[in-house]
């Protein structure tokens, strides 16, 4: 089973799920490759709460992993490209009420092309829960870090949406 044929968001129960299954979820929330296998190795998972305490110890993540992972991230405001599990993520991440906004999606863009070319990378950031306003004001606020700390950050969000990814594709009881 691929990423791409994952059952529906909260159709998986972590106590029963398989190796493929969990590989495959896994690669969705945050394609590292390390990262993967860390919190592979620790399977089975009783809990849903034991899967992402797992997760999240198998952090930080170095500044290699931070671009593989950044790589399969579309920018904030772009639409991801392809069909799966993580282009789905993408899509209800970056919705928000004021995502029509064309002034802040504007300021977003430009804010993309000034980060990128400050980090040489893309801009990434939890976008559930954030409008686009907050976003662009984190943009900025990004852009002012040095790259030791902005990269450090980056890796913060990359977990923190495999955190919420995972709590989304998990049921904590089954059906």
């Amino acid at each position: 089973m691929s990423s791409s044929s994952l059952p529906p968001i909260s159709q998986l129960w972590v106590a029963t799920v398989t190796d493929t299954e969990l590989q495959d979820a896994l690669t969705a929330a945050l394609a590292v490759p390390r990262w993967v296998d860390d919190v592979t190795a620790q399977a089975p998972f009783a809990t849903l709460d034991d899967l992402l305490e797992a997760a999240g110890g198998a952090g930080p993540l170095s500044a290699t992993e931070v671009d593989e992972a950044l790589a399969h991230h579309p920018r904030i405001g772009e639409k991801p490209k392809g069909e799966g599990t993580a282009q789905s993520f993408s899509r209800a991440e970056q919705s928000s009420v004021d995502a029509d906004d064309t002034a802040i999606n504007a300021q977003i863009a430009d804010g993309n092309r000034a980060y990128e070319e400050r980090f040489g990378r893309v801009f990434l950031i939890r976008a559930a829960g954030r409008s686009r306003a907050e976003i662009l004001a984190e943009l900025h606020r990004r852009l002012q870090l040095d790259d030791e700390s902005e990269e450090r950050t980056a890796g913060e969000q990359l977990l923190d949406i495999a955190h919420i990814r995972l709590t989304q594709l998990f049921a904590k009881e089954p059906a």
